[in-house]
């Protein structure tokens, strides 16, 4: 009964706000790396827009920690907004990214698979019990608001407990991106490889996989990147506008981090100078798997036309995210960055090819050497000394 009431609960939550229709234009529509056009194809957008997986503010969960709160409400967006860009990535590591959602559908049980990753229960490898206790290792209390290179560090650790899903997570330092770095990191030896001899792994340089004259046949993993970014002092500088607006037109796209001081959105594409989102800033209640061990999925999308703002109102503040399952779609999307970033005059981020010298070397991050899983490993806040700290350089602004 109870399960019954929270449902009803849930969709009257949802349906109590009415957002703007999008305008009758001709322009075209772009989210995450696919154009619409609005005047003829707006059902078909509609329908692209709320198959995405939907993260919100919940209450009623198990408090986190044990003694800590039962609700995210006033504090998880960006945690939310987190969870959101992560789900797009491993949407289209199972799915693909043309993969439609349709209400009351039986959906393939990769997609079930994902959804259960993100539930807000401790043993769930992508809740906010787990994100909110990674992020003490970042220096941010639980209950306390999080900034986009937060969110990422926070990823990148959690993603290093998660085998199914086996992403790289790269989180760029001083808006740069290191091609060496992000190719020693995601090319890797076969699973069916003995890479006990650590130094055949160390051999395997990402040159001359790419050249092909390895005796080993390296196999790329999934790479989630993220590239925090400050685009300007107090407000986002003009200049940068179009170049961002070009990062949604990527197929690699999984939108952008962002918002409003203390007041998270997960951007996913553009119309003219508007933004679109997804709002995580509606209050639902816990939802946990049914006996079945299905989830019920009807409020994990937003079945409402989206939300927009004009870009100029954004934050500086921002992190976009990008996917590249194989690595063709890398070197696609390094070809695409240096033809519409690296062109600008003053440039949003760089693309490098070598590690630069005066940087520390480059690690590629590893599981602590513990004997619990992720979830156990970090219920408790005192384990996470085997992390090192990383600046939030970019928090938004209060």
């Amino acid at each position: 009964m109870e399960s019954v009431l929270s449902k009803c609960e849930n969709q009257i939550t949802i349906f109590t706000d009415y957002l703007e229709e999008f305008p009758d234009t001709d322009e075209l529509v772009w989210i995450l790396g696919k154009q619409h056009l609005l005047k003829t194809e707006k059902s078909k957008l509609l329908s692209d827009i709320s198959a995405r997986l939907w993260f919100t503010y919940r209450r009623k969960f198990s408090p986190i920690g044990g003694t800590g709160p039962s609700s995210d409400a006033g504090w998880g967006c960006m945690l939310r907004c987190g969870q959101m860009m992560l789900a797009q990535a491993l949407i289209c590591r199972h799915l693909g990214r043309d993969w439609n959602w349709e209400k009351q559908k039986e959906q393939p049980k990769e997609y079930q698979r994902i959804l259960q990753c993100f539930l807000d229960r401790k043993d769930c490898c992508y809740s906010i019990h787990q994100m909110a206790q990674m992020g003490v290792g970042e220096g941010k209390s639980i209950g306390e608001w999080f900034g986009p290179n937060t969110v990422a560090q926070v990823l990148k650790k959690l993603a290093l407990f998660d085998e199914w899903n086996s992403l790289a997570v790269y989180v760029s330092m001083d808006n740069t991106v290191v091609i060496e770095d992000i190719k020693k990191m995601c090319c890797v030896l076969p699973l069916s490889v003995d890479i006990a001899d650590e130094r055949i792994s160390d051999s395997l340089t990402a040159s001359n996989h790419s050249k092909g004259t390895s005796a080993f046949s390296l196999t790329w993993k999934p790479l989630l990147l993220i590239v925090p970014l400050r685009l300007g002092i107090n407000q986002i500088n003009p200049v940068y506008v179009d170049a961002f607006k070009e990062c949604f037109k990527m197929p690699q796209s999984l939108g952008a981090l962002g918002g409003k001081p203390n007041n998270a959105y997960y951007f996913i594409g553009f119309l003219g100078d508007e933004l679109i989102f997804l709002d995580p800033h509606t209050t639902q209640t816990f939802v946990d798997t049914e006996e079945n061990g299905m989830v019920d999925d009807q409020t994990f999308h937003c079945q409402q036309p989206p939300q927009r703002m004009n870009i100029l109102n954004l934050d500086p503040s921002v992190a976009l995210g990008f996917f590249c399952k194989e690595e063709k779609d890398f070197d696609n999307w390094c070809s695409l960055v240096q033809k519409e970033i690296l062109n600008e005059n003053l440039r949003m981020f760089e693309l490098v090819q070598k590690h630069p010298s005066h940087w520390p070397p480059f690690v590629p991050p590893a599981k602590p050497e513990v004997t619990t899983t992720g979830a156990e490993f970090i219920d408790s806040t005192e384990q996470l000394e085997d992390f090192d700290l990383e600046e939030d350089f970019e928090i938004l602004s209060v």
